[in-house]
């Protein structure tokens, strides 16, 4: 059946690849169908309707598994509003249950994909070397002389398909220190974690506030006058959590690169 969506781009939907999912799982058939979706956004064949020009760049630099991962979230959050607009008498999903949902599907997309990493601390930490920082976040992994750092992060998101999204805006607004997402595991306590690569910055000194502002108000944001000076606001988006141990002056441009923070569309 793949070859034939191969063949005519044309039919090749979120629609065909929701109905793949729901008759058949993660089936050969089913994770090609995903694959060619997914190369159809790599190739600016198609977007997600959610992101503009500039965030269709970052959803690109995020690779691959994002995009299928983005894919399966999608399915399940129409599924489950699905059910509840079918006559069961279900009230619309709460968040959590729409993220349990998309959590259990994820993990048998990655599965399928060989994406899952049942021992991700061990092997992240012979293949990219050990662990140089944790936070209530993220741990983060790095070998020195490499250009990339590892982050094994949790989500702090309503629902998972937002975290995925917040990856996809991170990039889009700092494309220098872009996120690759490359797998998912899940951690002693249980909880999912996405695993990503990310440019490795080497750090001059951590940014001054007055720089952060500058900054980000060249993106076009402004502090968004919530007492707390490190959350801004857009036409489009939030950005939070800009304190300066998330913004680094980077000691070969020496200018100020944001590593991590917390972004999501306003309207959410």
């Amino acid at each position: 059946m793949s070859e034939q969506y191969l063949d005519c781009d044309s039919l090749i939907d979120l629609g065909t690849i929701y109905d793949a999912i729901a008759y058949n799982g993660f089936s050969k058939e089913t994770i090609d169908l995903i694959d060619i979706y997914t190369k159809h956004i790599l190739n600016g064949k198609t977007n997600f309707n959610q992101f503009n020009q500039q965030e269709h760049a970052g959803l690109c630099c995020a690779g691959e598994v994002l995009i299928g991962a983005t894919i399966v979230c999608n399915y399940a959050q129409a599924s489950l509003r699905a059910s509840s607009d079918a006559g069961t008498g279900q009230a619309s999903p709460f968040n959590w249950e729409i993220d349990e949902a998309q959590e259990t599907l994820l993990q048998q997309w990655a599965e399928s994909k060989h994406l899952w990493f049942a021992n991700a601390e061990a092997d992240i930490e012979l293949e990219y070397g050990p662990m140089i920082a944790q936070g209530a976040e993220a741990k983060v992994f790095y070998k020195e002389g490499d250009t990339s750092v590892v982050k094994m992060r949790t989500s702090i998101y309503a629902t998972l398909d937002r975290a995925l999204e917040s990856i996809v805006l991170h990039n889009a607004l700092f494309p220098e220190t872009a996120m690759k997402l490359i797998g998912f595991t899940r951690d002693s306590d249980g909880l999912l974690r996405s695993i990503s690569t990310q440019p490795y910055i080497r750090c001059k000194r951590l940014a001054t506030k007055y720089e952060i502002d500058h900054m980000v108000a060249l993106k076009g944001f402004q502090n968004n006058q919530d007492g707390q000076g490190v959350n801004y606001i857009g036409e489009r988006l939030h950005l939070e959590d800009m304190h300066p141990a998330n913004v680094f002056i980077d000691a070969i441009s020496d200018v100020p690169v944001c590593i991590d923070c917390i972004v999501k569309f306003i309207k959410k």
